[in-house]
């Protein structure tokens, strides 16, 4: 029987992406992003409570999210769970859980929060090298990229993929 592994988040991201190279010339992304969920205490007062996430994108994907995330953006990522392990300098074993992100949409432009939106589009199709067109409107807009971001180079090119769309439309 197979399993699923599938993490939805949706956060703000706590810092500016890292972005590095392997040797081999791919690029890789790391995103630290948080995620709040409020409730009502035993005495009846309402807290918050953060989650930090990390991050991990591949490829274009790797380059799109350093060109257009910042600090504070919100940002929508699914992906799949994956733990590595590796030795500290005192030869203790180590372990970290990240997310490999495959989906990664820009939920607003990134204004308000002392950054300029510039007139990049994130409302756009991104297919090829086309990263986007000119937004005119200046209004927040969704974008969605997309890959298969297993760590393989050349891999990993972002994809549209369009909104499900209700086969019940009366016309």
């Amino acid at each position: 029987m197979a399993g699923v592994n599938k993490a939805i988040i949706l956060g703000r991201l706590g810092q500016d992406p890292e972005i590095r190279m392997t040797p081999n010339g791919q690029h890789v992304c790391t995103l630290n992003m948080a995620t709040s969920e409020s409730y009502t205490n035993k005495e009846g007062q309402r807290e918050e409570r953060t989650e930090w996430h990390r991050v991990i994108f591949w490829g274009k994907q790797a380059e799109l999210a350093g060109k257009y995330l910042k600090k504070g953006r919100q940002v929508y990522v699914e992906g799949r769970l994956q733990t590595r392990s590796w030795d500290d300098q005192q030869g203790q074993k180590r372990y970290t859980t990240e997310i490999v992100g495959n989906t990664m949409t820009f939920v607003d432009s990134g204004a308000g929060r002392g950054e300029s939106a510039g007139n990049e589009s994130f409302g756009s199709a991104v297919q090829g090298n086309d990263y986007g067109s000119q937004n005119q409107g200046g209004s927040p807009q969704m974008q969605r990229f997309e890959g298969n971001n297993n760590g393989n180079a050349g891999s990993s090119a972002p994809q549209y993929r369009a909104p499900d769309l209700d086969d019940d439309v009366p016309f």
